[in-house]
């Protein structure tokens, strides 16, 4: 009897299992996926981009082999922008007295632009700004200015003179060098530096004249007991670098007053250590580029200059000097820049027009090669500098593949959606 009933409840068991178990015809439907790729991208298709004879035409592509040039070759170094001999001109007062400000609320302030012969200071020699008469002591001060005044005229004077004699003299040498030089029994060297001297005699011979011409136009009326102000003009166009006084200040004869920085022209100093001196094309224009252009596209030429020599022991190294034009003031004196300078002899380096390559967000360099009709590649390029409208490649293609020369910004657009 208890066999029985263990056999019906495992028969009811099989039942509810059976059941329990879903049929083929009754199972629920598979779930669609969430995202679905119709081809799977290839890495080495990224940067490929194929356009039809139409776009090709509209796009403007025009493409131009790699070419094997001599180029000059080239070595960057760091440079600093320096004061030229003559930029900053201390002006001192020529003789005693009490500075005035050219025009009500004019005193001259530090960093202001001036203009040549533009009126800095006023000064009246021992007086005040009304003319007034004179009292004793101020006789006694005013033939003591009268005196140092005569003095300088003197001294003006002899300078003209001294100076004139010395331009005649250069002349003479210079006269002789050059008819040497015609007779072949003199050198170039010779008359070049005959013509420097006459130069630098002449440039004496202004100077001395500009001073006696200064010292000449001031007047002491000492019988009306009365002085005229006397005008401190700007010596040259530029900025005041430094003011040494103020109105309403009693300044000594040769005081300095204030100090006029004309920075329309810069020297480059440019250390080279000495070992490589010898390779520099030392007559040759260097290019001068700021610190974060790294393929020089924005650089200028400065052509080298004489200047004192000088250079580092602890470095090892010796300073070139390159004179900068600068309009606006965009280079500082301190600032440090890249300075490309040129070797002697050539080298072989591969070109492309700098119009072939474009720049992404980074600042990384590429080009596009066609590799087959209407197919380009964007390929990775490395430019070791610009000259001229070439790039001249590092890093890149090999000589001979075809390069997108014109078109390569509005192929650059098509990749990436910003062009059709």
């Amino acid at each position: 009897m208890r066999f029985s009933w263990y056999l019906l409840a495992g028969a009811c068991c099989g039942a509810l299992a059976a059941g329990c178990t879903p049929s083929a015809a009754t199972a629920p439907a598979k779930a669609t996926p969430a995202a679905k790729v119709a081809t799977t991208p290839k890495e080495d298709l990224l940067n490929t981009i194929t356009l039809t004879s139409e776009a090709e035409q509209r796009l403007g592509v025009e493409t131009a082999a790699i070419e094997l040039r001599k180029v000059g070759r080239r070595r960057t170094v760091g440079g600093e922008i320096a004061l030229p001999t003559g930029a900053a001109v201390i002006v001192s007062a020529p003789l005693g007295g009490t500075l005035r400000a050219p025009t009500d609320n004019a005193d001259p302030q530090v960093g202001v632009p001036v203009r040549r012969r533009q009126v800095v200071f006023m000064l009246l020699p021992l007086l005040s700004p009304e003319r007034s008469v004179l009292t004793p002591a101020e006789r006694i001060r005013f033939a003591e200015s009268r005196a140092a005044l005569a003095r300088s005229q003197i001294d003006a004077e002899e300078q003209v003179l001294r100076a004139q004699v010395q331009l005649e003299a250069t002349k003479i040498t210079l006269a002789r060098a050059e008819r040497l030089l015609r007779e072949n029994a003199g050198s170039a060297q010779a008359v070049d530096d005959a013509k420097a001297q006459v130069g630098l005699a002449q440039k004496s011979l202004d100077s001395a004249e500009k001073r006696l011409k200064l010292l000449a136009g001031t007047t002491l009326d000492e019988e009306a007991g009365t002085l005229d102000p006397l005008p401190i003009e700007a010596p040259q166009d530029g900025i005041l670098r430094a003011v040494h006084a103020a109105a309403g200040e009693v300044v000594a004869p040769g005081a300095p007053l204030f100090e006029v920085l004309n920075l329309d022209a810069v020297w480059v100093k440019t250390p080279v250590y000495v070992g490589e001196l010898a390779d520099v094309a030392l007559d040759q224009p260097a290019r001068i580029s700021d610190l974060n252009d790294t393929t020089e596209a924005g650089a200028v030429l400065a052509r080298p200059v004489a200047a004192p020599p000088t250079a580092t022991p602890l470095s090892a190294t010796a300073d070139l000097y390159y004179e900068l034009a600068n309009p606006g003031g965009k280079y500082r004196p301190g600032q440090r820049v890249g300075v490309s300078l040129a070797l002697n002899g050539d080298d072989e380096g591969r070109t492309i027009p700098w119009s072939a390559v474009v720049q992404d967000i980074n600042g990384g360099t590429w080009v596009y090669e066609r590799t087959a009709p209407q197919t380009y590649v964007r390929r990775r390029v490395q430019v070791r500098f610009v000259l001229g409208d070439l790039a001249v490649l590092a890093e890149g293609p090999a000589t001979g593949a075809m390069i997108v020369v014109e078109g390569a910004a509005e192929l650059f657009g098509t990749e990436f959606g910003a062009g059709k």
